[in-house]
């Protein structure tokens, strides 16, 4: 892990965490440093009015993974693809809901959209790009992945279920291939009580469930997939993606961590800083961003 972060402990949960992401000429191999940045836009269009698109063109970012995108084909035109960008997009079927979205300053040698299930592939939840970097002779995939909540009902909690069952049996076999792979997304769930600020009153909440929970020890505890942002800010307590619109819930800081970068474990020890991004604020979620170090 690196010493160049400028981040502390915040003791006050109503504290801004002070996250100041390090300039990549601080590192000892710049050019050696892959930037990554998940981010729920809840709207591409309504995040790009927000100054999204502005912010990721001035920033070192190499690769941003985006879901709920919520914009159609026709809809996404140039404005909403920055110049330098290779730019893909997964929508949804059904307009104005769900999908996902890369774009990458780096070259892509493929994409692949769905995860071969219809809940995933109906709804624009799955897109994943091929990488080759040198020094490495085995392609690597970035993937930006879209849960689905299960907040708005039984119904809503059994799809998620029925998601996450099968998107389990794929990591299963991801691993058996030891495919070089880092699931970025929205997985609307926490992991641990470190991760939620309100873990007490929300043991009966979608999000928080004790199964939704145990489905994140198996994938990291027995598939060994790693949380690259707990693998760098382990014990930091306050460190949250995502907060409600109500009851002044982002100024107290009463939020979740349900936003992760997921990888094999040839990348945890390349994972060499995290931060969340809370200088602008360009949805109800915060950039979520992972430094990989490429020459480890």
């Amino acid at each position: 892990m690196t010493s160049l972060a400028n981040w502390q402990t915040i003791k006050d949960p109503k504290d801004k965490p002070t996250d100041v992401v390090v300039n990549k000429n601080s590192y000892p191999n710049p050019n050696k440093i892959l930037r990554i940045a998940s981010i729920n836009v809840n709207g591409l269009r309504a995040s790009e009015k927000k100054g999204l698109l502005t912010w990721l063109q001035n920033s070192e970012i190499d690769v941003v993974c985006m879901q709920e995108t919520r914009i159609n084909p026709e809809q996404w035109t140039d404005k909403y693809r920055p110049t330098g960008w290779h730019c893909y997009l997964f929508p949804a079927e059904k307009a104005g809901y769900a999908g996902t979205a890369i774009y990458s300053r780096l070259p892509i040698v493929s994409v692949t959209t769905g995860l071969g299930f219809e809940l995933a592939d109906s709804q624009g939840r799955f897109i994943c790009a091929e990488f080759a970097f040198d020094g490495m002779d085995y392609p690597v995939f970035i993937a930006s992945l879209y849960l689905p909540s299960g907040s708005s009902g039984d119904d809503a909690q059994a799809r998620k279920d029925t998601f996450l069952d099968a998107y389990q049996a794929i990591l299963a076999k991801w691993k058996d291939e030891q495919k070089s792979i880092i699931v970025c997304g929205d997985y609307n769930m926490v992991h641990k009580k470190i991760d939620i600020k309100n873990w007490s009153g929300n043991q009966k909440a979608s999000g928080c469930l004790p199964h939704e929970r145990a489905w994140l020890d198996y994938l990291y505890d027995k598939l060994g997939y790693v949380d690259s942002f707990r693998h760098v800010r382990a014990d930091e307590p306050f460190l949250y993606s995502w907060w409600s619109n109500r009851g002044q819930a982002r100024a107290k800081n009463v939020g979740w961590r349900i936003d992760y970068h997921a990888c094999s474990p040839d990348w945890k020890n390349r994972a060499v800083g995290a931060w969340v991004y809370r200088d602008s604020w360009f949805s109800d979620h915060a950039p979520v961003i992972v430094d990989y170090d490429l020459g480890k």
